[in-house]
């Protein structure tokens, strides 16, 4: 599933095609994503895109009466192709700027584009999503004060997308074995120390997962089709039984709410 850095990395490639950019004209081809299209999006032609950005995992493309509201789902994945490019069975939806289509891929069809006339922030969607963990918001301070009182094993408190939004499985996995922590320590337990060692392993972990396109595990590509590469260099994730590359410990898996985690007994603790 797509998770924040995939999401970002869709976001700065999309972002230089359509900031300025009249909308030509929108193809909807199959209407029945994760939720309806609603015809609104179909009648977007004329207007200007003025922003591109992201929220969690949500592209908000300001449209200056509304915003288009568009997300991933499981499978899918957003591409700039040139118009008149023909579209393959799983390819959604078009939005047409300057010679160029933004396309939707979703082969599962548990993506979103959808429309909003009010403030993003107030959609029921995102309106109740939690701390960008990239921001100057999250730090070790904020981590602390937010895991007081939780019970949940860090790794499951960390995907909860209404404390800190877009971590992910992967990123999870990999920032704790950054930080040196036990996936099922109890969130509530962690010291002010251990909680600013986390922060900082959550950007470090994010932002190097930025700068390898994301991971592509099963469908997702960038905007210009390339895949992503950071899980060819993740530390513990998908390394179940291999040596630790640090002290050489073999690499273990668990399940933590339906979820596979992968941790090194060895580093954390």
């Amino acid at each position: 599933m797509p998770e924040l850095p995939e999401v970002e990395v869709t976001c700065r490639g999309i972002a230089p095609h359509l900031v300025g950019r009249k909308i030509a004209g929108v193809t909807v081809r199959e209407p029945r994503l994760r939720w309806p299209i609603p015809d609104a999006v179909r009648s977007l032609a004329g207007r200007v895109v003025r922003q591109v950005r992201r929220r969690g995992k949500y592209l908000l493309l300001d449209c200056g009466e509304g915003h288009l509201i568009l997300h991933l789902g499981m499978s899918g994945s957003l591409r700039m192709v040139a118009a008149g490019t023909p579209p393959g069975k799983h390819d959604h939806f078009d939005l047409g700027v300057g010679g160029q289509l933004l396309r939707l891929r979703d082969p599962r069809r548990f993506g979103a584009v959808l429309w909003t006339a009010q403030a993003p922030e107030e959609h029921p969607l995102i309106r109740h999503l939690g701390i960008e963990p990239l921001s100057r918001a999250l730090d070790g301070r904020r981590l602390h004060a937010l895991t007081r009182g939780h019970r949940a094993a860090i790794k499951q408190f960390l995907m909860d997308g209404r404390r800190v939004v877009g971590v992910g499985n992967i990123y999870a996995s990999e920032s704790l074995f950054l930080a040196a922590i036990h996936p099922r320590t109890s969130a509530g337990r962690l010291s002010a120390q251990r909680s600013a060692r986390l922060a900082r392993a959550i950007k470090s972990t994010l932002r190097a997962a930025i700068r390898a396109g994301g991971s592509s595990l099963r469908d997702f590509v960038g905007s210009d089709g390339a895949p992503g590469y950071f899980q060819r260099r993740a530390w513990v994730y998908g390394r179940e039984g291999q040596d630790c590359r640090r002290c050489g410990s073999q690499i273990r898996r668990i399940v933590q709410g339906q979820r596979a985690t992968y941790y090194c007994p060895g580093c954390q603790s």
